[in-house]
């Protein structure tokens, strides 16, 4: 126990988060159970310690983080090591990787059953569905999902200002007023580009190739995060990750399950629940026409956002592919995301219609919004696309 205190105290007193993360506000840290989901490479490890480095002091040791990568875990389970955490006056167990444990769902079920007083923060893979494979945990979890930085956290990372999120009802009636605001303080545009390129993950801070990294993250999402978490026989590995490729070059059409199927010498029921795998692990979105869902065929599967297109096809990327990317990850996660018709590129919550554009279209369609790439201010209906950046 005593190594674990040392090493809680020094990863707080080492760590390096500039930016606060909005969802560290929405969180209600009363609940003893609390499950922060999230893709590899977003932070979850750096959000739980700014959390115990926020609110408890190290030397009175009521907060604890552990890391189920540690062997120590090898002899003990959860449930034994919260228990004597417990009994010496611990209050908050902050577990990182709770997968890493066989039987962490029933483990910590124990926890919950018999220590009332321990409030137990964990994080886990995007890929967990915590309620639906864990009926155990129904009715005890809260569960919130970690995402990488929005364009207004990088924003604020590089320039040092603390600009706030926009509900999306609030930049369609209100844009021009807050890009106004915004602009008095910054250009956003000088940030834009490289925020697409390689914004969204906070390693981009590390003194390494991004891309490089980056890369390195996106097979541990599938050999770890799919193929351990899901259970999928080391030897499809290089399927998954052909099937991947073949949607990241073919990325403005609906995917042909048909000829993937045969591209990667499989059934189509595999390649749909590959894909779906691949959307949990937050490589892709599956976006569907408007009025459908799973398991109609999808519309359009796209990279989960820009940055993993850049990593994967650098010389491949064209600007408008990468504005669309931006756009439905800004989106993803709060709204719901459709595929367009011949009008508009998405239809957002049902009744948005949007229009990505690099140029200022000839003329206006009703009942259209523009989201504009290349302009600080808008319009009306025309609104700058770097604006959709701050709705977390």
């Amino acid at each position: 126990m005593e190594a674990f205190f040392r090493t809680h105290a020094y990863l707080v007193e080492h760590l390096h988060a500039p930016v606060r993360r909005a969802l560290m506000d929405e969180i209600d840290w009363t609940k003893r159970l609390i499950g922060i989901k999230g893709s590899r490479g977003v932070g979850k490890t750096s959000f739980l310690l700014m959390y115990a480095k926020e609110n408890f002091d190290v030397e009175e040791r009521k907060c604890l983080y552990i890391n189920m990568n540690s062997f120590y875990f090898q002899g003990k389970s959860i449930s034994e090591f919260a228990a004597e955490f417990y009994h010496c006056g611990g209050k908050v167990l902050l577990i990182d990787q709770v997968f890493k444990e066989p039987n962490w769902s029933a483990e910590l079920r124990r926890c919950y059953d018999t220590l009332p007083g321990l409030r137990i923060v964990f994080t886990g893979s995007s890929v967990m569905r915590l309620k639906e494979e864990n009926p155990e945990l129904n009715g005890i979890v809260q569960s919130y999902n970690l995402r990488g930085f929005s364009f207004r956290e990088y924003l604020n990372l590089k320039t040092g200002l603390r600009l706030k999120a926009h509900a999306l009802d609030d930049i369609l009636n209100h844009h021009e007023q807050i890009a106004a605001e915004i602009c008095r303080q910054v250009n956003p545009l000088d940030h834009f580009q490289s925020y697409i390129h390689h914004g969204y993950y906070p390693f981009f801070l590390e003194q390494r190739n991004f891309s490089e990294n980056l890369v390195k993250t996106m097979n541990m999402m599938i050999e770890v995060d799919i193929l351990l978490i899901k259970q999928i026989e080391l030897k499809y590995l290089s399927k998954i990750k052909k099937l991947l490729y073949l949607l990241a070059i073919d990325r403005t059409q609906a995917p042909n399950i048909s000829q993937l199927a045969l591209d990667i010498q499989t059934s189509r029921a595999t390649v749909t629940n590959y894909i779906k795998y691949l959307a949990d692990a937050r490589l892709v979105n599956i976006l569907y026409r408007l009025g459908e869902s799973s398991p109609k065929k999808a519309a359009r599967v796209m990279m989960h956002n820009p940055n993993l297109m850049y990593a994967m096809l650098p010389h491949q990327v064209n600007q408008q592919e990468a504005i669309e990317h931006f756009f439905q990850n800004a989106l993803w996660g709060r709204h719901v995301v459709n595929v367009g018709d011949r009008s508009c590129n998405f239809v957002v919550d049902g009744k948005h219609r949007f229009r990505i554009m690099t140029e200022a279209p000839k003329r206006q369609l009703s009942g259209i919004y523009y989201a504009m790439d290349g302009i600080r201010r808008g319009d009306e209906r025309q609104i700058p696309l770097w604006l959709f950046g701050f709705l977390y």
